[in-house]
């Protein structure tokens, strides 16, 4: 299978892009990846790769692309002038067929926008929604979803949200019926903005026809519990509690381990416990979750977290490698059509 990769853009630049790259071609022999970016840049970092992973250079192709999108670009740059950069180049092959998939750690809000240009977005949806997995109790996972897409998004956006979540939970886990929960700062039917509330009403209405157990209300501490498969917000709200989680997992696993190293009997004791020590923080650790789901498109896209390493990159193709082995954009596609757009009220046009 071929994918393909951005290699611009990221905080860390190319040459942790270029490492995920080559790790994944190693560990998956059906692989290939062909890498958008300046040439020099491109054959530099190859040339600069450990020598266990100096084999992958077969297996990656290099396109020249000469300019990027950088972290600080604005949208409306990227949009007028973007069409000679990695990430356009990169969605631009992925449109084309060329590729199963396309993976990006560059500028969000740019990678959005071209992406919806260039690759479209399945019939009766607007907007793409940013969906991530997060680790849940009972050794569930939980869809989030919208990340950081569409900081403010109207009801209609929302039910679209939860439409695509459960979609995505029934291809991927095979939950035939998703439990659905919107967002809110308490469960009572007051609580929350005018748009919240409204999208509480439609998902109510319809949740019969959509397909979904819609559970209502839930607060951020129930994403957690085992008891959701997905949970819907704006992408102001998502990104915010994406990133606040990621950080106080990484807190209590650092506090864990000073715990246990900070007195002699602790130290003791952590020998009996290190394995579960480690087990635990493997669990945890956000890196195996990178990679967001570009939600909503005709082919599969994967935004990477812009600061991460190349461990991290790995994930993010490992990501777009299983959504394009589902061939999930035309699962979700069927599945909103046969329990979601065909089933809903008329739609206004949203903006």
């Amino acid at each position: 299978m071929r994918l393909a990769i951005d290699v611009m853009g990221s905080d860390q630049g190319p040459r942790a892009i270029v490492e995920g790259s080559a790790r994944a071609v190693v560990e998956r022999p059906e692989l290939e990846l062909v890498l958008f970016g300046p040439c020099q840049h491109l054959v530099a970092e190859l040339a600069r790769l450990p020598r266990p992973l100096a084999a992958a250079t077969s297996r990656l192709e290099l396109r020249d692309a000469p300019q990027s999108v950088e972290q600080d670009s604005t949208l409306a740059w990227a949009l007028r002038n973007g069409g000679d950069t990695s990430m356009t180049a990169m969605l631009r092959c992925v449109a084309s067929g060329e590729a199963a998939a396309g993976v990006s750690a560059g500028n969000t809000g740019a990678l959005v926008a071209l992406a919806r240009r260039e690759v479209g977005m399945l019939e009766g949806l607007s907007r793409p929604a940013i969906s991530t997995s997060v680790p849940a109790g009972r050794g569930q996972r939980c869809y989030l979803l919208d990340l950081g897409a569409n900081v403010d998004s109207p009801p209609v956006r929302l039910v679209d949200f939860a439409l695509m979540g459960a979609a995505m939970a029934q291809c991927v886990d095979g939950i035939a019926r998703p439990a659905v929960g919107l967002l809110n700062v308490g469960h009572e039917a007051m609580k929350g903005s005018a748009c919240v509330r409204e999208a509480d009403r439609m998902l109510g209405e319809r949740a019969e026809a959509f397909g979904i157990d819609y559970r209502g209300y839930v607060e951020g501490g129930e994403i957690y519990r085992g008891e959701l498969d997905v949970v819907v917000c704006d992408g102001f709200v998502g990104n915010i509690t994406l990133k606040a989680s990621e950080g106080l997992t990484r807190m209590l696993v650092e506090r864990v381990q000073a715990t246990f190293e900070s007195r002699l009997c602790g130290r003791l004791a952590s020998l009996l416990v290190r394995p579960l020590l480690r087990q635990l923080k493997q669990e945890l650790n956000p890196v195996r979750y990178n990679g967001a789901s570009l939600l909503g498109l005709k082919r599969s896209i994967v935004k990477s977290h812009g600061s991460t390493q190349a461990d991290g990159f790995y994930h993010a193709i490992e990501r777009a490698l299983r959504e394009a082995s589902l061939n999930l954009p035309a699962r979700v596609d069927a599945l909103l059509r046969e329990r979601g757009l065909a089933a809903a009220p008329p739609r206004m046009a949203v903006r």
